[in-house]
Formats: C-alpha cells, structure tokens, sequence
C-alpha cells in the first residue's frame, strides 16, 4: 500500500497559482495501480481518497500512518465504486459481489476490508472515498440497476445525462458521505451546467469511462475568478465550498461525485448566476 497527504490552498492563493501549481494543488492522479492499493488523504474535510486494483491476489485495505488508527475504518465510513472488470469486496469475512458501477458503502468499525478481481485478465478498479464518521451504520451494496436515478439536462445543450444516486439520505445511510454516478449520453459533453458551489460540504470528482485520446476541460474556482484542469481518466478534482465544479469534454463519459461536510441533504447548493462566470 502506498499513502500520501494532500493540502490545499484558498481561493486567494488559487487566484494567483500557474497552470502547474492548480494541478499539483487540485489535481489527484495515479490511484489506479495493478496490484496495489493507493491512498491521499486530504486536507479537505479529512477525505481519505484511494484505487486498489487486485490481480492475481486479494489486496487488504490497511490504515495509512496519517489516520493514527488500528484499523481503516475505526473512526471512518467507506464507499467503495468498482469502474472496472467485476471484483469482491469481504467486509469482515462477508463477501460483496461489485460489477462495473456499483457501489458498496462500509460502516465505522468494520475491521477488516479487502478486495479481489474474478478475472484478472480484466481486473476491478475500486475507486475509495471515506470521511470521518459519527454514527455506525451497516455494510449496504447498490447495485447500479438500484441506485436511484434521474435523467437531466437537455441534448440541444450538449449537457444530457443521468444522474444515479447512490449513498444518500433515501438510499444507503452514512454519516456524513454523499455518494453517486453521473453519465453523459453520446453527444453531450458538459456537466454541472449551469454551476453552483456547496458552502457546507466539500465535493471530489472521479472522471472515469474517458477513451484514451479524450480529455476534460474541469472549470474550477471562485465564479468571477474561474480557472481550469485538463484531466483524463482516472484523475480526480478536488472542490472545495468556495469553488464552483464543471467540465466539457472531447467525449462522452462519467464521473463519480462525492461528498462530505455537515449537510447530506442533496440540493442544498448555491445556483451561480451565468452572467457572472469569468
């Protein structure tokens, strides 16, 4: 297993940062590693995200030193997505069944986690995202057919796109964790379009299901002090409160939104008027 800490700067700081420094600042890549598990915790809301990609053997999820903890989940939930070939995940010797786009929420206390591939010519790509957490809730999987869904957007907008709620209020309980799927449909490219920031909880962003030459242009920061990551498959965003969250891209794809802080409840977010993006 591999850790390391991420910080992040303000939005005074962000203002004046090159396109380098938003990158190594904003910017979470490499998670995804054959054979191994790899973790960043984050300064933002403690939000410890992670990849682990089994193979031929079962990979174990350990508490990295930065937790101070006996075990991962001993002050901490856990939503595990698979985005690749169909894995397990065992959660104290039960055994969860994940295919491509389900997720697996696992509750404070649950002391031992691992995952495996079933095929590891086409192995799973576990795709981790924990916050601390005050209550104990159990072991819930939601498979993608469950996770309740909504269609949004408009295709004369280039902005089609199903939303799949996943760990929510009505769906697996949490502590704090907000978790889901958003997939744009052949020919709409924009997401999270018209913008809005969350003043009470923080947000991170998985883009997945991007062909190898595409990319996305993510607009990030304050509205009237946007800036911009290119990112590919597999990288994740960091959005603070204060930041807005919107990307187009070259492609059709998906993304995995989560969220911590001290509000579950799904809208509550602040609209920004589209006259005032600079």
């Amino acid at each position: 297993m591999t850790a390391g800490t991420h910080y992040l700067p303000g939005p005074a700081e962000a203002r004046r940062m090159t396109t380098e420094e938003l990158r190594e600042a904003f910017l979470v890549r490499g998670l995804f590693v054959p054979g191994a598990v790899t973790l960043r915790h984050v300064d933002l809301d403690r939000v410890v995200l992670g990849g682990a990609v089994p193979v031929e053997a079962p990979l174990r999820l350990e508490a990295p030193a930065s937790l101070g903890a006996e075990f991962f989940t001993e002050r901490r939930e856990l939503g595990v997505l698979n985005i690749g070939g169909p894995g397990t995940v065992t959660v104290e010797g039960r055994a969860h069944a994940l295919s491509a786009r389900d997720v697996l929420y696992v509750g404070r206390g649950s002391r031992e986690v691992s995952f495996a591939s079933d095929e590891p010519a086409r192995p799973a790509r576990f795709y981790l995202v924990s916050y601390p957490a005050h209550a104990d809730h159990p072991p819930t999987l939601v498979t993608r057919a469950a996770a309740e869904g909504a269609e949004i957007g408009a295709a004369e907008r280039a902005n089609r796109r199903r939303v799949a709620r996943y760990i929510h209020l009505e769906g697996a309980r949490s502590a704090q964790l907000v978790m889901g799927v958003t997939v744009l449909e052949p020919g709409s490219v924009w997401n999270t379009m018209p913008a809005h920031t969350h003043h009470r909880r923080t947000e991170v962003y998985l883009y997945f299901d991007l062909p190898e030459d595409a990319m996305v242009v993510h607009l990030m920061g304050e509205p009237t002090e946007t800036r911009h990551l290119v990112v590919r498959d597999g990288d994740v965003v960091l959005s603070p409160g204060w930041s807005i969250h919107s990307g187009c891209g070259t492609a059709s794809y998906s993304f995995c939104w989560a969220m911590g802080g001290e509000n579950q409840v799904y809208t509550d977010m602040q609209a920004v008027d589209m006259g005032t993006i600079r």
